[in-house]
């Protein structure tokens, strides 16, 4: 359960950074020489889904290098509003909001209470709650709108990297040529050998909706590597949802250093 408590504090603080059937969806079109980036781009913010709120639960399964483990967890989302997680029996609950992230585990009587500053200072880029919706929901992290890129391919994917690179990242990202959703994207600080990877291995299609089905994320900081591989497992839209959270009464506020990642 020490682990589970690990993946929690990792998953919110970087990543944070389905009762229906569903289908794989396998991309069959062929990437085509002469699309723009700025088409490509267009066709993925078309594609995005539009739903109020989506609820389901997830498998997860955190490796540190050294063990793994997995646990399967209850998700809730209300768009652009709020995602709730929850462990089994609620010994670990995750609460985001757009101007809070905060979480709490009942193993350690302990919690977390804050904004996104901290994990700002520590990317060196402004993270917030659209960064960490987007990467539950396919789509790209940073808004692709506000800066001109360079198109390239593979057999099966479409390559953007910005004309012009950030100050302090360099970013790509790899599109699918059939829903034109996120196949691959990557941050990198090479000065300080940190690299994110968020890799989509497969989406799957319900009620006419694409969704990620398997997502795999690598977090590298030197010489140290984490990885998290998201399972959806099943999805509903639009049901009436409530997000129960409450720290509990005489939990210990913690405070997150650069370490303890």
């Amino acid at each position: 359960m020490a682990t589970i408590i690990k993946w929690t504090r990792f998953s919110v603080l970087i990543l944070l950074m389905f009762s229906c059937k569903s289908k794989k969806v396998v991309s069959d079109n062929a990437v085509r020489d002469n699309m723009s980036a700025k088409a490509i781009i267009r066709t993925h913010y078309q594609n995005h889904i539009n739903f109020k709120t989506l609820s389901g639960r997830m498998k997860i399964a955190y490796y540190d290098g050294e063990s793994t483990k997995s646990v399967t967890v209850s998700l809730r989302m209300e768009k652009d509003r709020a995602i709730w997680l929850s462990a089994p029996l609620g010994i670990v609950k995750a609460y985001i909001t757009p101007n809070r992230v905060s979480f709490y585990n009942k193993l350690e009587n302990e919690y977390f209470d804050g904004d996104f500053s901290y994990l700002s200072r520590i990317l060196g880029t402004e993270l917030d709650f659209d960064k960490m919706q987007n990467l539950l929901l396919g789509r790209a992290l940073f808004d692709l709108r506000t800066a001109k890129y360079e198109v390239s391919h593979t057999e099966s994917d479409y390559i953007l990297k910005p004309k012009k690179p950030l100050e302090l990242f360099k970013t790509s990202y790899m599109i699918e040529p059939d829903n034109f959703m996120i196949a691959a994207q990557q941050l990198s600080q090479p000065l300080k050998q940190r690299v994110l990877d968020i890799s989509y291995k497969n989406y799957q299609e319900v009620n006419n909706r694409i969704l990620p089905n398997e997502i795999l994320i690598t977090a590298i900081d030197g010489n140290s590597k984490n990885t998290i591989d998201i399972d959806y497992k099943s999805v509903e839209f639009n049901r009436n949802l409530n997000f129960p959270y409450k720290i509990p009464k005489g939990f210990k506020k913690i405070e997150l250093k650069a370490d303890a990642l």
